[in-house]
């Protein structure tokens, strides 16, 4: 259990979905809004064991299905519900939602030059920056830490959310936040306490090696 005066905090990616395992990958952002693939379904069930011996007292999710079939799984050892946090949606990735890598850097190379260069700034052809998508979630991250002092919580979030908290709790330019590696069900472990949050450790993914994923 967390000290009685800090929070901690399990931030974790969804599972897979069918997207996700595509090569090259095509971008969902929160526009296309599917459930987990059987990888990922496993995915979950890998993490939720991971965490059912350690004391949790709160789940939240974005709403989004992915997270949540994600949330849901690593509740139902604890007899826990799932709490949603809308704030907490994957990036709008504009016109390139549901389109592969291959396919943007033949079709719209400029903007996908621009992108690679500095996501922060020169986001998602009429989506979100990176920069916009922090805006939206710190505060949100922020206060659940705040809230919870003395409790464990664990958020399920995305990719591109996850990265840019990440980013901000490593000290690093958002424009080195797609270096952060965000695997389908990675969590990132974060303590909070007094004015202080500490990212202790990032991406932890035993339970996927152990489970042979």
């Amino acid at each position: 259990m967390p000290e009685t005066d800090e929070t901690l905090m399990y931030l974790i990616r969804h599972g897979a979905t069918p997207a996700n395992e595509q090569r090259p990958y095509v971008l969902q952002g929160h526009g296309i809004d599917t459930a987990l693939s059987e990888t990922g379904r496993r995915q979950a069930e890998a993490v939720s064991g991971f965490l059912a011996s350690r004391p949790l007292d709160i789940i939240l999710s974005s709403p989004m299905q992915r997270a949540r079939e994600t949330a849901l799984a690593i509740a139902r050892p604890h007899g826990l519900e799932v709490g949603v946090l809308e704030t907490l949606t994957e990036c709008d990735v504009g016109r390139w939602e549901g389109r592969d890598w291959g396919s943007i850097m033949q079709e719209d190379p400029e903007a996908y030059q621009r992108f690679m260069d500095d996501p922060s700034v020169d986001g998602y052809p009429e989506g979100e920056t990176y920069g916009d998508v922090l805006q939206r979630v710190e505060g949100v991250l922020d206060k659940v830490l705040a809230d919870h002092r003395g409790q464990a919580v664990v958020v399920v979030a995305h990719n591109i959310v996850n990265r840019v908290y990440v980013a901000r709790l490593m000290g690093w330019s958002l424009s080195r936040a797609r270096e952060i590696r965000q695997d389908n069900t990675g969590i990132n472990v974060i303590r909070g306490r007094d004015d202080e949050t500490t990212l202790l450790s990032f991406n932890v993914r035993f339970h996927l090696d152990d489970a042979g994923l």
